[in-house]
């Protein structure tokens, strides 16, 4: 990911893809293009305070956040990929939820990409079309 706004910063549990499926604490930052998970490091981390190695899920890659339940002050949640891969997370309820913020973050992505791609159709259109030319007489 390009150096991006960060929206959000903070902590989340990912479930594991094992047999045992456990819960691993993940540091994570949310920005403009997605979502990045980094190993906790509980002492002599990185001098960014990240693991050197990140996971990221990028909104292209993302279809949507789903799957929300509230259990013993946790929100659980499925982010679904664009392939069907489904990963599950959890985080404190307090303040606002992790879902919410990569929720709304998506949204303004596909909306960014909708405009982007409606611009650049309706200029090719009218590239196509011959407007602004001068008619035939």
């Amino acid at each position: 990911m390009n150096p991006q706004k960060v929206m959000k910063e903070g902590f989340l549990e990912k479930r594991s893809n094992g047999l045992l499926q456990l819960w691993k604490k993940k540091q994570c930052v949310l920005t403009e293009d997605g979502l990045r998970l980094y190993e906790w490091k509980r002492s002599g981390s990185s001098a960014s305070g990240y693991g050197s190695k990140a996971k990221e899920l990028r909104f292209e890659r993302m279809a949507t956040v789903d799957c929300v339940e509230y259990k013993r002050g946790l929100v659980y949640f499925t982010v679904v990929m664009a392939g069907g891969k489904e990963i599950d997370f959890r985080c404190q309820q307090e303040g606002t939820a992790w879902n919410a913020e990569i929720a709304l973050a998506l949204v303004r992505f596909k909306n960014l990409l909708a405009v982007q791609t409606g611009r650049t159709r309706h200029l090719s259109h009218l590239g196509s079309t011959g407007e602004g030319e001068a008619p035939d007489e």
